[in-house]
């Protein structure tokens, strides 16, 4: 890096989950620094939040559009370079594109807005812009499941057969968006998290890594959507049958209401020579499995690992590395991006604006295709 990069956030104030992931992940590498932010609606909150980072209090901005306009009007040499998005969904387009078509580079949580038609308008923004828009698939930023990708491209299994990707969580189990759970409220709340409930929230990453993973896009699905808790007005369980590139067959399983599930990302995929399994609650080891020899257990920072695969690493074997970490890779690539014009340069990539739209055509056919009579329907992204 040439030098430190200045990050502003939207949202991610007091009591926000998400917002101190970001900070802690943008820090990690020192590869960005906080210096602005309009991180609340409500001004003692975000003046709050602003104090408790350590913000000049002149930068703590009321909201978005006066930090855009402030930001704008300083110096190249000291406003900020870029504008996290961590707010609610219905929130991620106006911000995104505002920031956008004031100079600003844009790195947002995920999904990218509540529908196609915003998703486009930003694409549309990013490219007036010039301006780079990344997303937070967080797991694409493990060591390991970069290792996986290595070897499904490089054909170690032969052609792919079977994805297989299960995301099982067990926090909606019960009405607590009804009972004064800010994080379960918005997210079972169409106007703010858009068309899909559990669909938008988790099953958008098992979706992205199934892709990513197995270089394959899905061509066609057949999905059932499901609310299991009375008067939830999303969706809190999913399931879909894929057919990928080149006839595989896949199955994406994501819940929200699999009661006593933690954070239950799994992701297995095989061909005709052998496959691979990844665990998110075991993110640093990959299991392989071969049709004439022996299992294999691939561990991060051992031996026979791709040299991709090592730039994501900062400790040595048997030093856990987790989901900060992997957060903290994709901001390192996103820096890498804006400074040197190369997004994997020495640091792996990171989702972009394509992705984005991709996940949120995903979002968009499950939902159809529940809501027909039609058994397989095309993934149309157009």
């Amino acid at each position: 890096m040439t030098r430190t990069l200045r990050l502003a956030m939207a949202g991610g104030g007091e009591g926000a989950f998400i917002g101190a992931v970001h900070r802690a992940a943008a820090a990690l590498d020192g590869d960005w620094r906080l210096v602005a932010g309009a991180f609340s609606s409500d001004p003692d909150r975000n003046r709050r939040s602003g104090e408790a980072l350590g913000i000049d209090p002149t930068r703590t901005y009321e909201s978005l559009d006066v930090l855009l306009a402030a930001e704008a009007a300083l110096p190249a040499n000291e406003r900020v370079d870029a504008v996290a998005i961590v707010t609610p969904n219905h929130l991620h387009a106006p911000m995104a594109i505002a920031a956008l078509d004031a100079g600003f580079h844009v790195f947002c949580e995920k999904p990218m807005a509540l529908n196609m038609e915003e998703a486009r308008l930003i694409a549309q923004a990013a490219s007036r812009s010039g301006r780079h828009f990344g997303l937070a698939f967080t797991y694409s930023g493990y060591p390991l499941v970069e290792e996986a990708r290595v070897r499904v491209a490089r054909g170690d299994f032969g052609r792919i057969r079977l994805v297989q990707v299960e995301y099982a969580q067990g926090w909606l189990s019960k009405a607590i968006d009804r009972e004064g759970n800010k994080q379960a409220e918005w997210r079972t709340d169409p106007l703010r998290a858009g068309l899909g409930g559990c669909l938008g929230d988790i099953g958008t990453h098992a979706f992205h890594l199934a892709e990513h993973v197995s270089g394959l896009q899905v061509q066609e699905l057949c999905a059932d959507l499901a609310t299991f808790v009375p008067g939830r007005l999303l969706d809190d369980d999913v399931s879909v049958l894929l057919r990928l590139d080149g006839g595989a067959r896949g199955v994406l399983k994501a819940t929200q209401v699999a009661a006593g599930e933690e954070n239950g990302l799994k992701l297995r995929i095989h061909g005709e020579y052998g496959g691979l399994e990844w665990a998110q609650m075991e993110p640093n080891t990959l299991k392989l499995r071969w049709l004439d020899r022996p299992a294999e257990e691939i561990r991060a920072g051992g031996p026979g690992l791709a040299e991709s695969t090592m730039r994501l690493l900062r400790t040595p074997a048997g030093h856990p590395e987790g989901y900060i970490e992997a957060f903290a890779n994709l901001y390192r690539a996103f820096a890498s991006q804006i400074l040197s014009g190369d997004g994997a340069a020495g640091h792996g990539a990171f989702p972009t604006v394509d992705a984005g739209l991709r996940t949120m055509a995903f979002v968009e056919n499950v939902v159809a295709n529940n809501a027909s009579t039609v058994k397989w329907t095309k993934l149309a992204d157009e």
